[in-house]
């Protein structure tokens, strides 16, 4: 490797690390304040970057913003959703889905979607949008899960499987607000939430 190739990848290590540094430090900044109340001073300040490498970076608030949805759902697909796809029984895949859901959630950035949700309810604006989007595929996934656990017997029959999902979802949601860190009855409760949707027999 060239000493200008070996520059070259050490600049684009610099970016990565300067890129996540201000998309955690967004996070902490929308979990905390908002959309609307998001300083882009205080998102580099805090970082550890100016604002002049912030807009290096990003073109503004909106651009930032969408980069930190992404982020967020980068983040809890790896360590939550996974398990949609990864467990041969969709009983037990949407109770993982309950236990890791609430694991998440002790983490200041599960704050970050829920408050960009509230703040875009019923907006045409690209953040809201993206966020309609990724909630309608977690939807759609466990719909899918819901109609396959009906078809093997793992889970009972009972409303359409899509209104199931979005109940399994606004319930399992309502236990991390209010349960959030709480361990380890965030784990028990979000479990219980999601059999009591399923029509699971306690555990």
């Amino acid at each position: 490797m060239t000493t200008q190739q070996h520059t070259r990848l050490t600049q684009a290590e610099r970016r990565i690390r300067s890129r996540n540094a201000l998309l955690e430090s967004a996070a902490r900044g929308i979990a905390q304040h908002g959309y609307a109340n998001l300083s882009l001073e205080r998102v580099a300040t805090q970082a550890g970057y100016t604002r002049g490498a912030l807009y290096h970076q990003f073109a503004g608030k909106d651009e930032l913003v969408l980069a930190v949805v992404g982020w967020v759902k980068e983040t809890w697909a790896a360590e939550v959703g996974q398990v949609l796809t990864d467990h041969g029984n969709p009983a037990d895949a949407l109770l993982a889905l309950a236990r890791n859901h609430a694991i998440y959630c002790r983490r200041d950035v599960a704050a970050v979607l829920l408050n960009l949700r509230i703040e875009f309810d019923s907006q045409d604006h690209p953040v809201g949008r993206l966020i309609a989007e990724s909630i309608d595929h977690i939807v759609t996934d466990c719909a899918r899960l819901i109609e396959a656990g009906r078809t093997d017997g793992s889970i009972p029959q009972g409303p359409p499987a899509r209104t199931t999902a979005d109940a399994l979802l606004t319930a399992l949601e309502a236990v991390a607000i209010e349960l959030a860190g709480q361990a380890p009855h965030d784990i028990d409760l979000a479990e219980r939430a999601v059999r009591g949707v399923l029509g699971l027999p306690p555990h």
